[in-house]
């Protein structure tokens, strides 16, 4: 334990570092200088500071206020060394900060004893400190862990509706990337970039309840179908909606209200405008871009730049402009993320 010994007489540094030493652990550090004490205490780790009042300046008093303001040496115990008969003294320096007090002349058995009883506060400190550390690490560990298995539960749903849906894991990959370009674009924070990252590949969880016919149909939907087929986003929104995981929690809002259009011809509720939530607008821009690019049974992909047109022309009515803008601001990320998620098999077309 350091014990910083302060005070401009040498004779009293050497005498109150003989009998720290004494004491088992402890290393003295003494100074005659106020200023170059302050300094260590400052710069160094100091366990326990033992300070005279009489001194040039910074004096007793000044010394503890400037430790004092320093978060880091909030719970350093400190000792003032005062005259016996200067009780103003030692009221400032309770006020300031002092833990307790010595009186000149020294005396041996009450200077070792109320060193002890401070370091053995010191101690104390530390060891809250060293387990409020440990329990930090713990639950950031436990949360890491259900951050995983929630990770876990939305790949393995996610992968469950890509084995009934002619769309690709590519495709979840591509417009979830895209969505937290979005996001990242309109300058959302990173947990909320990550948020919608993970939660993005279950937009579609819903086409687990709609029927093969309907789903893997390679022409066009009569009316009586896309009816059907449009009930996928209520059928995910009851799937996830009661999970307690945020991020199942979320993957329920998109699946809800990624068809929504800001013009409110959408579905299912046909919302309008910012009543869509956000990261619904973000998922409709980036889910339509990528459908258009991608080949289905039904169709063949569009070219990159008139998918990008359609994207830019359609602000305003299907899209939030907002979201629109941010996505098209990043024309070189969205290249680099379409050629970097594809299937073996697929191609993209320029």
């Amino acid at each position: 334990m350091n014990v910083v010994i302060v005070d401009d007489t040498q004779i009293n540094v050497t005498l109150m570092q003989a009998l720290v030493n004494r004491i088992e652990g402890c290393k003295p550090l003494g100074f005659t200088d106020s200023a170059a004490g302050l300094q260590w205490c400052i710069d160094g780790a100091p366990d326990l500071v033992i300070v005279d009042y009489m001194m040039p300046a910074p004096d007793g008093i000044e010394f503890i206020q400037r430790l004092r303001a320093l978060p880091a040496k909030a719970d350093v115990p400190i000792l003032m060394v005062t005259a016996d008969h200067e009780k103003e003294v030692r009221y400032r320096a309770l006020e300031n900060g002092a833990n307790d007090f010595l009186t000149k002349p020294i005396d041996r058995i009450e200077f070792t004893a109320r060193v002890k009883n401070m370091l053995a506060i010191r101690r104390s400190h530390l060891a809250l400190a060293d387990r409020a550390a440990w329990l930090a690490e713990e639950v950031a560990r436990a949360t890491a862990g259900i951050r995983a298995r929630e990770r876990e539960a939305v790949f393995r749903l996610a992968r469950a509706a890509e084995f009934r849906d002619p769309e690709t894991g590519a495709h979840i990959q591509r417009m979830a990337h895209y969505s937290q370009l979005i996001a990242a674009g309109l300058g959302l924070d990173a947990s909320q970039q990550e948020l919608i990252l993970e939660a993005a590949p279950m937009h579609d969880v819903g086409k687990l309840g709609t029927p093969d016919a309907i789903l893997l149909k390679p022409g066009k939907l009569t009316p009586e179908e896309f009816a059907v087929m449009k009930q996928h986003a209520s059928i995910g929104w009851e799937i996830l909606r009661d999970s307690s995981a945020p991020t199942l929690q979320t993957a329920a809002l998109i699946a809800y209200t990624h068809h929504e259009k800001f013009d409110g011809s959408g579905y299912p509720r046909g919302l309008r405008g910012e009543d869509i939530p956000l990261f619904g607008r973000i998922v409709a821009v980036a889910d339509v871009f990528d459908a258009l690019t991608s080949a289905r049974p039904y169709k063949p992909a569009w070219e990159f730049d008139r998918a990008w047109e359609f994207i830019r022309t359609n602000s305003e009515l299907h899209f939030d402009p907002r979201c629109t803008a941010a996505f098209l601001a990043q024309r070189d990320a969205v290249l680099a993320i379409r050629a970097q998620f594809r299937d073996p098999d697929e191609e993209l077309l320029p």
